[in-house]
């Protein structure tokens, strides 16, 4: 990854995620526009720091098999208060990526669900938790040596 204040051009492999957006850069470059990653690092790492804390995670992978109310939730969610279940939940709302719906019931009824963009994340959520699960093996292993040597 590119460090904060360099620059990465359109048609750089970690701008463009499709052949179209490829093209469309190497276009844009050849008018000698070019994507400055410092511009935006504080958009993606606000970004990030919201989709990439581990509630909020756990939540997306939960809801991305189906509708659930807050006690449902609360109950899969291992280790969670109820505290930080509703902040997150709340931020997931505010930032697109969960609906919540309110039913006028006694007690009232409050499902959540995931959005079109909340639909959208769970691919790369998905993905990274894959990769966590084939790798953890390699990455216990490099701590291990890491740790071995410090000792040293």
């Amino acid at each position: 990854m590119a460090q904060d204040g360099t620059f990465w051009k359109p048609g750089h492999p970690e701008v463009c995620d499709t052949p179209e957006r490829a093209r469309s850069a190497r276009a844009a470059e050849a008018e000698g526009d070019a994507f400055h990653v410092g511009e935006s690092c504080s958009r993606v790492s606000d970004l990030l720091a919201r989709i990439g804390d581990k509630w909020s995670v756990l939540i997306v992978s939960y809801l991305g098999n189906r509708t659930m109310r807050f006690s449902e939730i609360k109950r899969e969610v291992d280790g969670i208060s109820q505290k930080m279940l509703t902040t997150t939940l709340r931020n997931l709302e505010r930032d697109g990526f969960v609906k919540r719906t309110i039913y006028p019931t006694i007690p009232p009824k409050v499902e959540y669900e995931l959005t079109d963009l909340g639909r959208d994340l769970l691919c790369p959520v998905s993905a990274l938790g894959q990769w966590a699960i084939a790798n953890a093996d390699r990455v216990d292993e490099a701590r291990a040596r890491f740790d071995a040597n410090a000792r040293k």
